[in-house]
């Protein structure tokens, strides 16, 4: 029960952004700002590793599409990741208190992650770049301050996740009929482009 704010937190941030997650974990437990951190979070490979791909994230948040698209490529790693991570806080190797902390952990950073990706495709059906920035670094911010928080008042920042992730879920829920919208006219772009292929590559008659 103690680590179970923590693992909730932390699988939530990872479903927005996982490798701030593992970066932001792994170099307050360096720096000895927590001993909270699991030793396998603070190893220099994975915070090199870590700070590329979330530099390569930052970039590609920012920009439309773009962020639709690398949101769908980690529909799968975000969760992975917060499963992870939130395992390695509970300890334990093998415990079925680390699994359920795995599946807590995995199972928050779904919902997050579907959040994101439902507002950013919403978001994406305006024209201007500057509402993605914003939110992106909205989202950046979020993150960084929730997961640091977490460590020193665990509880409180788990209730802010809690209500984030509501608001968040709410929001999509409010905004689909636009992504749904968008969702049709992407398909029927698709189709015409495929319409227009064919006819091209089709031999001329007479």
């Amino acid at each position: 029960m103690s680590v179970l704010p923590l693992v909730f937190t932390s699988g939530w941030a990872s479903g927005i952004n996982a490798y701030a997650v593992v970066l932001l974990l792994g170099l307050l437990g360096a720096t000895g700002v927590s001993d909270e951190v699991p030793a396998a979070l603070e190893r220099p490979d994975v915070l090199i590793v870590a700070a590329l791909l979330f530099v390569a994230e930052v970039i590609a948040d920012k920009i439309p599409y773009v962020d639709s698209v690398w949101d769908a490529v980690h529909t799968v790693i975000r969760p992975i990741a917060g499963g992870v991570v939130a395992a390695l806080l509970a300890g334990h190797d093998g415990s079925l208190p680390q699994l359920a902390a795995g599946a807590v952990g995995g199972s928050t950073a779904l919902l997050s992650h579907l959040v994101k990706a439902g507002t950013r495709i919403a978001v994406n059906t305006s024209p201007e770049p500057a509402s993605n920035i914003v939110l992106s670094l909205a989202e950046d911010l979020g993150v960084a301050g929730i997961v640091a928080f977490a460590l020193f008042h665990p509880w409180i920042a788990a209730g802010i996740a809690a209500v984030l992730l509501a608001a968040g879920i709410a929001v999509v829920i409010f905004l689909w009929s636009r992504i749904r919208r968008y969702l049709l006219r992407r398909r029927e772009r698709r189709a015409e482009k495929r319409l227009a292929a064919a006819a091209g590559s089709a031999p001329p008659t007479g």
